[in-house]
């Protein structure tokens, strides 16, 4: 006879929130399957540090609120949980619950080699289904690189790519502006990434499409 196949634990969110309480080591939450988050590297915290810095007077002006990666959000009720890098939230709503947020109007995820493709896919098809969410920015560490999604009027998603000494990422409406120098400032990350045999590119670089 084979071996049976073991099956994963699953988890009611009652039961999910019950042993978030009692964790030291916080856990993302997907269909009943829980997930447990490693702890993050010394330059992903330099670079939140600096993005939450330039960040700060912008979203006090706005009367918004900002939350680090301790702060679960809510991308599905009962379903869905995650715990981005940096949300902010507009959304009175969200000054209500001390632990879960569900209102974000911008998300930050600072990208690992482990967390990249899940950040890309997975996590970014379930956070455009909410309604308040209107930037999603994904920050490497590995060279000078921002990649932003914004929702315009017309609910269509916008790319834009930042790449480089010289970028500054600019939302108007949160009033952020931010220079790639000043985010990636004392994290020892080099500007650029060049691969074997390619031209070395000096120039910096920010594109944009339309995504449906």
């Amino acid at each position: 006879m084979g071996q049976a196949e073991l099956q994963p634990c699953r988890y009611t969110p009652e039961e999910y929130f019950a042993l978030e309480e009692r964790s030291e080591v916080r856990h993302e939450y997907f269909n009943g399957e829980v997930f447990a988050m490693a702890g993050a590297s010394v330059i992903h915290n330099l670079i939140k540090g600096n993005f939450i810095a330039s960040l700060r007077p912008a979203v006090k002006q706005r009367g918004c609120r900002y939350v680090d990666e301790n702060v679960r959000l809510a991308v599905m009720e009962k379903s869905f949980y995650t715990y981005p890098d940096v949300i902010v939230s507009c959304d009175p709503a969200d000054r209500r619950d001390s632990y879960t947020w569900r209102y974000p109007v911008l998300i930050v995820e600072v990208l690992s080699p482990f967390t990249a493709d899940y950040d890309r896919t997975t996590k970014f098809e379930n956070y455009q289904k909410m309604p308040s969410l209107r930037h999603y920015l994904l920050v490497s560490q590995a060279a000078w690189t921002v990649e932003w999604y914004r929702r315009d009027e017309a609910g269509q998603w916008i790319y834009t790519l930042l790449i480089g000494p010289d970028a500054t990422l600019e939302i108007p409406d949160m009033g952020l502006v931010l220079p790639l120098r000043e985010l990636y400032e004392d994290t020892d990350v080099a500007p650029l990434l060049v691969l074997p045999g390619a031209a070395k590119d000096t120039s910096p670089a920010q594109r944009s499409s339309g995504l449906r």
